[in-house]
């Protein structure tokens, strides 16, 4: 991911990159060169320049920034209310942004958990398909900003990415989410004697992240997830919302 990162970073800083120039910049092998304008153009992200010399960035490479500046505005909005939630629940919440085509954690209390299923996660990044804080993420975010994710998905190697029918396995989770107002990770991958419940954190007619809970299964019957965890969540993100909307308020002007 931090070598394509590179790649568009160059790409971007001119109008046509060759592979030699990438090469020389980066010090990525060619080949390996090749192969990353080839998944980032599979993505929708780089073209082939005028005359098929060359390659540049296209319009859509844009929406990647979409979720940047919100992913510390919505970690530092959101810590106060996690650590709420997990004051009063006892299960460890986490807040995660977009990173490209998975979802990041930036935000967590695991460590402050005594039931946490898992050891810290800040950092770690999950699939949007199969974990739960990604679909919270992938049902919500503005249709346009979905097809450049189905892109990511389609070209990543990673089978929680991209498994069989990605189209309907995407378009049944949109459904499914939409219609409880939560998502949950996916039965079939590890851990399986634990699953996180999430909802997103919307901005506007955007999503700047996602908060979840995580819990054993054993320990948390469908009413007190659909009456407790759910609603709770739901408030935490209202709250997340706001305080967003409050430091947003408070900053500077730019110059």
């Amino acid at each position: 991911m931090l070598r394509a990162l590179s790649i568009l970073r160059e790409l971007n800083r001119q109008q046509t990159t060759t592979v030699d120039q990438l090469h020389r910049v980066t010090a990525l092998p060619k080949p390996t060169v090749m192969r990353l304008l080839g998944t980032l153009a599979a993505a929708g992200l780089v073209a082939k320049g005028e005359r098929g010399i060359g390659y540049r960035v296209t319009s859509d490479v844009q929406t990647l920034s979409a979720g940047f500046h919100g992913g510390p505005l919505v970690a530092e909005a959101g810590r106060p209310w996690a650590a709420d939630l997990t004051r009063r629940l006892r299960w460890p919440a986490a807040i995660a942004v977009p990173d490209g085509g998975r979802i990041l954690i930036a935000a967590s209390t695991a460590a402050s958990s005594t039931v946490s299923p898992f050891h810290a996660t800040v950092g770690v990044r999950h699939s949007l398909v199969t974990r739960a804080l990604g679909r919270a993420y992938l049902a919500c975010c503005p249709e346009a900003e979905r097809r450049i994710l189905l892109r990511l998905l389609a070209a990543s190697p990673n089978h929680e990415d991209n498994p069989p029918k990605l189209d309907r396995v995407v378009r049944a989770i949109v459904a499914t989410v939409r219609r409880q107002g939560y998502a949950l990770r996916d039965p079939k991958v590890e851990p399986r004697s634990s699953n996180t419940v999430a909802v997103p954190i919307l901005q506007g007619a955007s999503v700047a992240g996602t908060i979840g809970l995580s819990f054993f299964r054993s320990a948390v019957s469908h009413r007190m997830l659909v009456e407790e965890l759910v609603p709770a969540l739901q408030q935490a993100s209202r709250e997340i919302t706001a305080a967003m909307d409050r430091l947003q308020g408070q900053a500077p002007a730019p110059p």
